[in-house]
This record gives structure tokens, C-alpha cells and sequence, in this order.
């Protein structure tokens, strides 16, 4: 039972964590920001990490990667 809380509380942190960086990311997207293409770098390599933990499915990961570049080459345009 001990063990079994330790690691949801590490989950809860780490997924809050993605959470974070991901919403930096699409404010940043939104605001047409300099720092997007670094902003955006940093939200894939945490869900990479957070898929290789298997935080979230893989394909749960690819598809917010997908999307969060897909919003980033919009707001490019």
C-alpha cells in the first residue's frame, strides 16, 4: 500500500509537470512568442519522457506532439 502511494504521488507530480509545460507552450504558441520553437522543443521532450514512463499511451504523446506543431506552423503562417 506504501509503495502504491509513493508512485502516485511521483505520477501526480510528474504528469502536473507535463501539464505545466505544455500549457507554457500553447500560451506562448498563442502570443506568437520568439521563444515558441524552444517552448515547443521542451513540451516534446517531456512527453517523449512522460510516454517512456508510461505517464500517458504513446499514442496519446504523439498526438499532442502532433498538435502542438501543428498550432506552432499555423500561427507561423
Amino acid at each position: 500500500v506504501k509503495v502504491t502511494q509513493v508512485k502516485t504521488l511521483k505520477n501526480t507530480i510528474r504528469k502536473s509537470a507535463l501539464k505545466t509545460t505544455i500549457k507554457k507552450c500553447k500560451e506562448s504558441i498563442t502570443k506568437n512568442d520568439a521563444a515558441a520553437a524552444e517552448s515547443l522543443k521542451d513540451a516534446i521532450q517531456a512527453l517523449d519522457k512522460a510516454a517512456a514512463k508510461n505517464l500517458i499511451h504513446k499514442n496519446t504523446a504523439a498526438r499532442r506532439k502532433s498538435r502542438l506543431t501543428k498550432a506552432l506552423n499555423a500561427a507561423n503562417k
